[in-house]
């Protein structure tokens, strides 16, 4: 499984259809894998792009839609990205034209928004994509929040001792706690805080189950998956 990608030869678009500059009123820079953002709520979209194996290429920007206003006047329209799916992880992995706003950013502005929304949706359609609008309430869950600890650990090494010591532990539970699997693996509570981030290194890779979409805690349920042997 591979992590988000920005830069591969098969994607539909051949990249961002404008330059991503400094705003004063946004909080720009660029991710790890080299894709730049425009705000906060951006940057944490990719993020759980990022976390996402199914996740093949995201395209910051990556066309522009022309569309006639209901007063006749031609605009554009560029979207904010565009992801394409991993086919073999997804059931339908037709690619998604993407929006991203904070939800005040509609204030007002419903109208304008629902002429780009349609022009949109249109664009996408005749391309056999989608198009898909999130904002804060979609995007800044508990999800996110797990994204964000867990992604780090994603690239550490550890101890193949302690990595095999976690994997046979949770086998042979089935279902447990953080909390719970440290200390079947030991007594010791340093030997405990020892092995956390190897437990925390198998959840971000989903090598042991857990429910992405609640809080991760010391108490939360973890359960064997297939793969983790």
């Amino acid at each position: 499984m591979n992590p988000l990608s920005a830069n591969k030869a098969s994607s539909l678009v051949s990249g961002p259809v404008r330059q991503i500059g400094v705003q004063s009123r946004s909080v720009t820079g660029t991710m790890p894998n080299g894709n730049r953002y425009e705000s906060s709520l951006e940057r944490d979209f990719m993020i759980l792009l990022q976390f996402d194996f199914s996740v093949d290429i995201y395209t910051p920007q990556p066309v522009v839609v022309k569309y006639q206003d209901q007063g006749g006047s031609w605009c554009r329209y560029t979207p904010d990205g565009l992801i394409e799916w991993r086919a073999d992880l997804r059931r339908d992995s037709r690619p998604v034209l993407v929006e991203i706003k904070y939800r005040e950013a509609f204030h007002g502005q419903w109208r304008v928004w629902r002429e780009r929304i349609r022009a949109a949706k249109r664009y996408a359609d005749e391309r056999g994509w989608l198009f898909e609008m999130y904002t804060e309430r979609e995007i800044r869950t508990p999800y996110l929040d797990n994204a964000r600890f867990l992604l780090p650990y994603r690239n550490r090494s550890f101890d193949p001792i302690a990595e095999e010591a976690v994997t046979t532990a949770i086998n042979e539970l089935i279902e447990t706690t953080p909390s719970a699997l440290a200390a079947f693996i030991s007594p010791d509570r340093w030997r405990q805080a020892e092995i956390l981030p190897t437990i925390w290194k198998l959840l971000a890779e989903r090598r042991i189950g857990f429910d992405l979409v609640q809080p991760l805690t010391m108490q939360s349920p973890l359960w064997a998956l297939g793969g983790c042997v």
